[in-house]
């Protein structure tokens, strides 16, 4: 089991400390762990860009966590299967009728989409690697907004169906990229796959996640801005060209008035100690909350080879996002090769929107986490100090 060396906290500290230094960022913490116990863990900064009164990040801060909430929701439906309770080969519109009409798009960049149906039946293993087609459409995205279906208002008499309205945008059917299982697409996968969870359980996906997933993991999460996670929430910070800024409403969000949030969105939705996401490390909880087998699926490339050519998109937003030859398996990306000097293949990994970080290694026994929050995403400079944090961790590992 890797320990750090001697001089490993020193030359992580300097790390943290540099980058702090420089003022190219907001706050952040950086944590790492193994199977056995934490191995370091180190905060800066304040929770409101600048301001000392607001308080200092710490172990307990909660950050946005966006499209980390992927891998927490994939690990619910999992669940379901290892219990017996769905079927990969199960069609999703068993669970919601409106999937039994897709719309393949022949161009979703036209001004007027043309469409035809679809041959193939989506199913529940196409919402879990992400062959289903759907996808965040590109047309007008812009990288501070989240729009789409994110930005519609929730309702509270059907939450899930309101959202397939939007979902649709006045067509007849779902819209989806290509026949589902034969390629990639990166969209609403997640909140689909947090839509059936819902639908098999009979819970809101906050009450399933509490009881199944953070209660037995001992993990502060949540769908809603309680007083008491608000309490604890490290706000964004904008940056205009060179400039950072505090959060002050620059552009749209997904609703965050918890008392006007119905539908839960499985994709981006949970803000969450991102200390505490380090305890999905396969292994660590001494309470697993899902099968050894099912979980190795999470670590397994699923996708055609179509799919995985697909998926070479993402590799040119940030070759530290993504790896040549990345795979996607049940609920991460996979990389199918070793970065020099950082993880292994065989890890697994995501990010979310506003720059949390994450990833595990299966074959090094390590996992880390980045908390920070700043936008618009695919931000240069927080993709920087990721790769050198994990760097300096992977040169201060020894057996």
């Amino acid at each position: 089991m890797p320990v750090l060396k001697s001089s490993g906290k020193e030359a992580l500290d300097r790390v943290v400390d540099k980058i702090a230094a420089e003022k190219n960022l907001p706050g952040f913490l950086f944590a790492a762990t193994t199977i056995d116990e934490e191995i370091y863990s180190k905060a800066t900064g304040y929770n409101v860009l600048d301001k000392p009164e607001s308080g200092k990040i710490d172990d307990e801060s909660i950050f946005w966590i966006c499209s980390q909430t992927k891998m927490i929701t994939h690990l619910a439906l999992l669940q379901l299967i290892d219990q017996g309770k769905v079927s990969y080969d199960t069609p999703v519109s068993d669970y919601l009728p409106d999937f039994a009409n897709l719309l393949i798009i022949d161009d979703q960049f036209a001004d007027v989409w043309t469409y035809k149906p679809a041959k193939n039946v989506m199913l529940i293993k196409h919402i879990l690697n992400f062959s289903s087609g759907l996808f965040y459409s590109m047309k007008g995205f812009k990288l501070d907004e989240q729009g789409g279906a994110y930005a519609a208002s929730h309702d509270k008499t059907d939450p899930i169906g309101h959202f397939l309205s939007e979902l649709k945008g006045g067509l007849p059917g779902i819209p989806i990229l290509f026949e589902p299982g034969t390629s990639f697409a990166y969209g609403y996968s997640s909140d689909i796959v947090g839509f059936v969870v819902e639908k098999v359980t009979g819970q809101t996906l906050e009450e399933y996640f509490q009881q199944n997933i953070f209660k037995p993991l001992g993990m502060k999460a949540s769908f809603y801005l309680t007083p008491d996670i608000k309490s604890k929430l490290v706000d964004l910070s904008y940056r205009r060209g060179d400039t950072l800024e505090p959060w002050s409403g620059q552009t749209k969000l997904i609703e965050q008035d918890p008392s006007k949030v119905a539908v839960h969105l499985g994709g981006v939705g949970l803000y969450a100690s991102v200390k505490d996401y380090l305890g999905l490390l396969p292994g660590k909880a001494s309470n697993p909350i899902i099968g050894k087998a099912t979980l190795d699926t999470i670590f397994d490339p699923a996708l055609t080879e179509a799919g995985a050519q697909a998926l070479g998109f993402l590799q040119g937003l940030d070759s530290t996002v993504t790896s040549k030859g990345a795979q996607w398996s049940t609920a991460l990306s996979v990389h199918t090769e070793d970065w020099p000097g950082r993880r292994k293949k065989g890890s697994a990994s995501w990010w979310g929107w506003a720059h949390t970080m994450f990833f595990i290694d299966p074959t090094t026994n390590v996992a880390a986490v980045l908390g920070i929050q700043v936008i618009p995403t695919l931000d240069q400079n927080v993709f920087k100090a990721w790769a050198q944090l994990e760097e300096t961790l992977y040169s201060e590992l020894q057996e």
